[in-house]
């Protein structure tokens, strides 16, 4: 029986609450650091070349839609099973099971490729759930974009229940 909570974990890992909904810490930043010079035009700085994250999400809570410039590489700790939404530059819905039960279609690790729109939810009834999300180059707060619920309908209206479901 598995007697970890959201809140044992909130509180053993030092988890804040992150802009785009739930909790998190950073626990590892490079000491490599890639260069502007070195990366796509679009990023407006150096950066590390890899940061890390746990990441929780609680009954009720959800990642709203939000997108960086880099990968994101999402991997399963804890809890129950996550259900991460990708919307591909072509407008492509991708829907990843991030969990432990593969009998369900679950994997304990996907990718979200650079620049696409993301968002996430636990499965209906979980309590929890506990990742890690490996970016590189390594995040930077500058890049991030948090979606406008309205712009995004717009621009994917095949998406338009989970959009307004998963944005602030």
């Amino acid at each position: 029986m598995n007697k970890r909570t959201a809140a044992y974990w909130i509180q053993h890992l030092k988890l804040e609450k992150h802009p785009e909904g739930g909790a998190y810490a950073r626990v590892y930043t490079s000491d490599l650091l890639l260069k502007q010079t070195s990366l796509p035009k679009d990023f407006p700085g150096d950066r590390p070349a890899c940061t890390h994250i746990y990441y929780l999400l609680r009954q009720n809570e959800f990642s709203a839609f939000h997108r960086i410039r880099s990968d994101e590489l999402w991997h399963f700790y804890d809890g129950d099973a996550l259900k991460i939404y990708e919307i591909n530059k072509d407008g492509n819905l991708i829907e990843h099971s991030l969990g432990l039960d593969i009998e369900k279609g679950q994997s304990p690790f996907c990718i979200i490729n650079a620049g696409n729109w993301l968002a996430a939810e636990l499965i209906a009834g979980s309590p929890y759930a506990l990742v890690g999300c490996t970016v590189s180059p390594g995040f930077d707060f500058a890049e991030f974009e948090l979606a406008e619920k309205e712009k995004l309908i717009l621009q994917y209206s095949e998406c338009t229940e989970l959009i307004r479901r998963l944005t602030k």
